[in-house]
């Protein structure tokens, strides 16, 4: 998930990957697209994801294919981050779109800096990611990072942290390891391939392409609940719908309709098989030069626990992430953890589907 440096804003219906808004005649002269059945104007929302065809962010695209923005009442206007460009947190925070598919630890680091973020619903318990290691890296765990190369996607982006925090919990300070930025898919296969990296952090299907090629094994697991448990010390939020606390009080009404969709987009996700969700993803997404649909339905079969079934921060979630920042040298003293998410849109969508919350919610102490 690149933090700083991915951008392309790319107009629902005119990305290749089969991005595409939810229907509408046109345009009103209030930013919302228009029914042509009945005139009701549709509030229109633009989001961009951190790598929508990333298996940890696949709910956003999902929701648009099976037709949920359309059904809750809102047009989304999808599009993806790519190399060379800003983050989808930052087009977000600097006004660019109006919501991120991002990381919930971005609320934390923009807070820090005195903009207010916040997170609406969380789609994942788990980072979804693996330290992926080359087969003659010699590394088994973080413990091992000392002298070696760990890739991530971006120098500054969340795989960076994710790396930091578990070399620290082994005395390993950032100096005493290199970070090189690899990105994802082909970018990062190469970089095992060639031996620039011993290691990188990456997500499905990345990680299947790298296994099946037998490149790289699994290190440190991080795309399970156990595994972020046990790397991590607890739940680790990480997928989820980000905003700027000034846009979500003025769009009241286009929020809710967005997390509707995406909470029953998490209900169906809990209900359907990895199968089922790769037939109603883009083709491109779940096979294409770097693995084949078998091996992403495989992938996803294995992580598919990281999503939560009903959007819900999970209790000690925020706490994990908070202590993580704080490793890291974040100031936290000046953030109300109540203050960096809302559970009210998620249990609003929840009681709209008549479903019930599995997860336990997190309180003001996280």
């Amino acid at each position: 998930m690149n933090k700083r440096k991915m951008f392309a804003v790319v107009a629902a219906g005119a990305l290749s990957l089969g991005l595409a808004a939810c229907s509408g005649s046109g345009t009103g002269s209030n930013g919302s697209a228009t029914n042509a059945g009945n005139k009701v104007p549709i509030p229109t929302v633009k989001m961009m994801v951190g790598g929508i065809d990333k298996q940890i962010y696949l709910p956003y695209q999902l929701a648009q294919n099976l037709g949920y923005y359309k059904k809750y009442g809102v047009n989304v206007e999808l599009s993806t981050e790519q190399n060379g460009g800003v983050g989808a947190e930052d087009a977000m925070a600097s006004g660019q779109v109006d919501m991120a598919g991002a990381w919930y630890i971005h609320t934390v680091d923009f807070q820090s800096k005195g903009k207010d973020v916040i997170n609406l619903v969380q789609l994942s318990g788990a980072p979804g990611e693996r330290v992926m290691c080359g087969t003659k890296s010699g590394v088994h765990s973080a413990a091992d990072f000392k002298g070696k190369t760990i890739g991530v996607t971006d120098l500054g982006s969340g795989t960076d942290e994710l790396a930091q925090f578990l070399a620290s919990q082994h005395g390993i300070a950032k100096s005493q390891y290199h970070t090189l930025a690899v990105g994802a898919g082909s970018t990062a296969i190469a970089a095992i391939q060639r031996g620039s990296a011993d290691c990188v952090v990456t997500t499905q299907p990345t990680v299947g392409a790298l296994t099946s090629k037998k490149l790289a094994y699994t290190a440190v697991d991080l795309a399970t609940a156990d595994g972020a448990t046990k790397a991590l010390g607890g739940d680790w939020p990480a997928a989820g719908l980000l905003a700027q606390a000034s846009w979500v009080k003025s769009h009241q009404d286009a929020a809710q309709k967005v997390v509707d969709a995406l909470v029953a987009t998490m209900h169906w996700i809990d209900t359907h098989s990895a199968a089922d969700i790769a037939n109603k993803l883009p083709s491109d997404f779940v096979q294409n030069a770097t693995i084949s649909k078998a091996q992403y339905i495989a992938g996803l079969s294995t992580d598919k626990g990281q999503f939560l079934p009903d959007g819900i921060m999970p209790a000690g979630g925020p706490k994990v992430i908070f202590n993580m920042e704080k490793t890291l040298g974040v100031d936290t003293s000046k953030i109300s953890i109540s203050g960096t998410f809302s559970n009210k849109y998620a249990q609003a969508a929840n009681k709209l589907e008549g479903t019930a919350i599995t997860t336990t919610p997190a309180g003001a102490d996280g």
